[in-house]
């Protein structure tokens, strides 16, 4: 469908396109598109029809003449790389100059076009992890953006401000513009003639709001109406589920192949999802009645991060969880199903985690439209047909083998515990969580108190379960525990090495247990023992820090020293 409209836009970190997807479907021209990935940059002239060439934002940086020659457009969009702002980044910890230099370079560009003669600009709109927010300034000045002599050129003073970001930055969710998914960015921005941002009015709200509007999308439309990965060729026709689209399901691309993965990642996600030693507790699998999570630009699964799905076919251990399809993130992210990302799965997740939701996009779209006295068209402008050449088809209808499981590093880390309950949790690691250090062949049993970091750590030395047994007795189900892990459970445990070894491989040898498997069959062990009081309060014994714990932690305690002291050979 062809747009009316004149009003041009041009993308700079363009990435796949979400940005310009959203401006494309209320009827703008998308003129170009500058990043410097190849697979980005070939993404975007895939589906934009362009021949954009790869591009460092950074060459702008210290060239007028670079950012002269730039075709003036109507709208100037930007989604700056979020990785070094991103609070999973290093943990928060990353160098975050780059992106800083990065972000600056983008409003240097947008200050040019804005403020040169005879100007056409008529809005402009930055995106960025909330994060950004603590970084950048609220406001720049000619001089503050290396735009000194070019301000002097033009009459204007260097001290002038050049952007506003203190009243034209807001935080929205994708979730209130009917995207699959719940993603808070930053959108900073100003509709030219207005002076300011203009937010859109949301389109969707929680259940928890009392508007009028239609609730939230969920995971479930997507479950429900659409065909699962593991569905066979067929002419049938399908619905896009946001778009006016409708196309033969063998004509869907990166959707038909397996996603599942290996117990031993997914076994890692489910317990820094429910069982973090300082963090919430989330979902596992997804909640499927709400948005989905952020969808990330790293696609794994063995993290607290990860986005997990049941599988649909019937599998045990291996394979019984899965991740989303490139498809079905895609989809999240507001992509209509004709969308194509050029390059391999990897790239493909990356080019689309890393995108805008053009679900918003469209929306800030929408106000400048009507900025313009504009009504925008009813139908939104979206391509129709699939276009696969030079596209990599990630389509294989074949279910996986799980021959190859994954393996740690040398001396990895471990750190696991039965849990979380009483704002504690008992561990077994090996290595020191107080120091942070690396493994040293000895296991360890440790005490973290609070839900944050920095709480106290109070190790335990080995051989300690002993002097618990007599208080563990007395509890109702106490002699049954101290049965169970005495008879059978300790015999499952390896000395320090093969523990370490196991850890490595991720897997049991014969009759012993890999040690995070010891760890939730400690756990399993305590569910099924009747404990008849919840707390234990400490009198005369000063077993823990605080007076009153939870009981099963007493027991955890017991258990999880037990197997330290046997791999350590401390009995």
């Amino acid at each position: 469908m062809k747009s009316n409209n004149t009003y041009t836009v041009i993308d700079f970190f363009c990435g796949a396109g979400g940005f310009s997807e959203g401006f494309r479907q209320m009827g703008f021209e998308i003129k170009y598109g500058y990043d410097h990935w190849k697979p980005a940059v070939e993404t975007f002239n895939h589906n934009f029809n362009l021949e954009c060439k790869v591009k460092n934002i950074l060459d702008f940086e210290t060239s007028i003449d670079e950012i002269e020659n730039i075709p003036d457009t109507d709208i100037i969009i930007g989604s700056p790389p979020c990785v070094s702002f991103s609070s999973s980044n290093k943990s928060g910890n990353a160098d975050k100059s780059l992106g800083v230099k990065l972000t600056e370079t983008f409003l240097k560009i947008v200050a040019v076009k804005k403020h040169q003669p005879n100007s056409i600009l008529k809005a402009w709109f930055m995106e960025n992890v909330v994060n950004s927010k603590r970084y950048l300034q609220t406001s720049y000045t000619f001089k503050d953006l290396g735009l000194d002599e070019w301000a002097k050129k033009h009459k204007i003073g260097v001290n002038n401000i050049a952007i506003d970001l203190y009243d034209n930055t807001t935080i929205i969710n994708s979730a209130d513009y009917g995207s699959f998914q719940s993603r808070k960015r930053v959108i900073s921005g100003e509709i030219i003639k207005k002076k300011k941002l203009i937010i859109p009015q949301p389109t969707h709200q929680n259940k928890k709001s009392k508007t009028n509007l239609p609730l939230y999308n969920s995971i479930s439309i997507i479950k429900n109406n659409f065909p699962t990965p593991f569905d066979k060729k067929s002419k049938k026709l399908i619905n896009d589920l946001q778009y006016p689209i409708i196309l033969e399901q063998d004509k869907i691309t990166d959707h038909f192949y397996d996603t599942g993965v290996y117990e031993a990642e997914w076994r890692f996600s489910r317990h820094w999802k429910t069982n973090h030693p300082f963090m919430g507790k989330m979902s596992f699998p997804e909640n499927e009645n709400n948005p989905s999570r952020t969808i990330t630009a790293t696609k794994i699964a063995n993290s607290r991060e990860s986005i997990i799905y049941k599988s649909e076919i019937n599998r045990k251990g291996d394979g019984e969880f899965r991740l989303p399809t490139v498809r079905e993130a895609a989809i999240i992210m507001g992509f209509p199903i004709t969308y194509q990302f050029v390059g391999s799965e990897h790239t493909k997740w990356r080019l689309v985690g890393n995108a805008v939701c053009a679900s918003v996009s469209r929306a800030f779209a929408g106000t400048v439209l009507h900025s313009l006295g504009i009504k925008p068209e009813e139908k939104l402008f979206v391509n129709d047909n699939v276009n696969l050449e030079g596209v990599i088809n990630l389509n294989s209808y074949q279910t996986k083998v799980f021959d190859s499981p994954p393996i740690k590093n040398k001396n990895a880390r471990c750190r696991w515990q039965p849990i979380k309950d009483g704002n504690l949790t008992v561990t077994l690691s090996n290595y020191c969580i107080e120091k942070n250090n690396k493994t040293d062949g000895k296991w360890r049993t440790s005490i973290q108190y609070g839900t944050g970091k920095g709480f106290p750590i109070q190790p335990i030395e080995d051989g300690y379960f002993k002097k618990l047994e007599s208080i563990i007795s007395k509890f109702k189900g106490g002699k049954e525990f101290l049965k169970v892990i005495n008879n059978g459970f300790s015999e499952k445990i390896a000395n320090a090495e093969k523990l370490q070894e196991m850890f490595e491989k991720q897997k049991s040898d014969n009759h012993f247990l890999e040690p995070t498997r010891l760890v939730d069959e400690v756990a399993n062990v305590i569910k099924k023992v009747s404990i008849d009081e919840p707390n234990f309060v400490q009198l005369d014994t000063t077993v823990f820090l605080k007076k009153t714990v939870p009981t099963k932690q007493l027991f955890a305690l017991y258990a999880i020293n037990k197997i330290s002291s046997t791999a350590n050979k401390i009995l």
